[in-house]
């Protein structure tokens, strides 16, 4: 039965580089994916593309491109990622450009755009998951984007292509399409479909299932984190799956890594809605079968929905914050006399927000003033966020934890301000059929 090796080469945008160079080199790899795109991050990148035409790509898509391209090009590794984010077909043809001028002629890029549905959904009164439509959002909508399947990303591999780079495609999708165009599996084989949805889960977030954001020292304990390895899954016919890693990088795979993050953001395993299937990982079963070899089976799956999950991203708000330390004897008691200062101060100045924050970090800003009895550290920083309705406002909760420096306790420090924008982000679920997924290709 035949057996494809796919590396995760990132778990999200700003992701470290050296472990997908490691992959291409030594993994013996068929395809490595980048994963890159988050609810947030397409947004900022749609903003990003009015500013300029040519931009709304991945900032690092150069970076990582100039890295792996000579040796997946030399190994015969095709590389599948979302870097498109807002502008996939710039994203092709920046990277069409960096194979010209690393001598790599005749390297196929293909782009798969029609994720962007910001007309579709801007006239529509489709519910927004917080409430109300998109279109009651009004010209606050920046952008609308829906979350696209594997097929046009085997489309793009049985043309030819060597690098596929979409926008808004869901996550595991970046996996299933190389198994639907290898294998041949169809589009409505929900079971196969499930299998590979799931081959997918376990491999976006790519260092998170060697040991990254898994480790609890003394609790969890894992070596080489500082040269984590991400993972590889060698992918069976039927769907079966084992999880790997190149042999002598960092981190572990074990059935604990690979269980939570099987759980991983996803709301119920019996159902996890994609565009291609609704994944079934309830009787999914995880058996070590050699050192960071772990064996995965049992996922199903039953049919898709027919909608399809679109991210919404709109100009919500400001955020106007600052931060100041103390540290010594009665550093507490002089940071909490600080954030009166400044609670009263806004007052008196009548600064307008609607929500605000004031913290002591490292006592209680995570967990409130009930679990903060009887500690007294060394060393606290304040925190005073507010939301406000425009700029000006935001700007003012900054300055007035400024001036602590002089109107304030003793001892103050390492002051920090800030005012912005704030991009809120909301998701929709649009018919698939009013969704063209398009794929164009371009050479070096």
């Amino acid at each position: 039965m035949r057996t494809i090796r796919i590396g995760s080469g990132a778990g999200y945008s700003g992701d470290r580089i050296e472990p997908a160079i490691e992959l291409a080199e030594s993994g013996n790899l068929d395809y490595l994916v980048f994963e890159c795109l988050a609810e947030r991050t397409i947004a900022l990148a749609q903003q990003d593309r009015l500013k300029d035409p040519q931009g709304g790509f991945d900032p690092l898509l150069a970076d990582r491109m100039k890295a792996v391209l000579p040796i997946c090009r030399k190994n015969g590794v095709k590389v599948i990622t979302n870097m498109g984010a807002a502008n996939p077909v710039a994203a092709a043809q920046a990277t069409r450009d960096i194979a010209k001028a690393l001598g790599l002629t005749g390297l196929k890029v293909a782009a798969v755009t029609g994720d962007d549905v910001l007309d579709q959904a801007r006239n529509s009164d489709v519910a927004l998951d917080e409430g109300g439509s998109v279109k009651a959002l009004g010209n606050r909508v920046i952008s609308a984007n829906a979350y696209t399947g594997a097929a046009p990303i085997a489309e793009a591999l049985a043309g030819g292509a060597d690098v596929v780079i979409t926008g808004r495609a869901a996550d595991p999708a970046l996996f299933l399409g190389p198994l639907v165009h290898e294998f041949g599996w169809a589009m409505d084989d929900w079971d196969l479909l499930g299998k590979g949805t799931m081959v997918g889960h376990l491999l976006e977030c790519a260092g998170q299932i060697t040991g990254g954001y898994f480790a609890d020292p003394g609790v969890k304990d894992v070596q080489g984190l500082a040269r984590l390895g991400f993972p590889i899954g060698e992918v069976r016919e039927d769907g079966d799956l084992v999880v790997t890693k190149v042999a002598g990088s960092g981190g572990q795979i074990t059935r604990a890594t690979v269980t939570e993050q099987l759980l991983y953001e996803i709301h119920d395993p019996v159902r996890y809605f994609q565009p291609d299937v609704v994944a079934d990982f309830s009787q999914v079963r995880v058996e070590e079968v050699g050192p960071d070899r772990i064996h995965v089976t049992g996922g199903t799956g039953t049919a898709k929905t027919g909608l399809l999950k679109t991210s919404v991203g709109y100009l919500d708000s400001y955020i106007g914050e600052g931060e100041i330390s103390y540290a010594g004897v009665n550093a507490v008691a002089r940071g909490r006399l600080a954030l009166d200062i400044v609670r009263e101060r806004l007052t008196l100045t009548g600064v307008k927000m609607t929500e605000s924050r004031f913290d002591l970090i490292g006592v209680n800003a995570l967990h409130g003033d009930a679990l903060a009895e009887g500690r007294d550290p060394y060393e606290v920083r304040i925190r005073v966020a507010g939301r406000t309705d425009s700029l000006a406002e935001a700007v003012k909760i900054g300055n007035e934890v400024e001036t602590l420096y002089t109107n304030g306790p003793a001892g103050g420090g390492g002051a920090w301000k800030s005012a912005r924008e704030i991009v809120g982000v909301a998701s929709a679920l649009l018919p698939e059929s009013v969704v063209a997924p398009r794929v164009t290709f371009m050479e070096a």
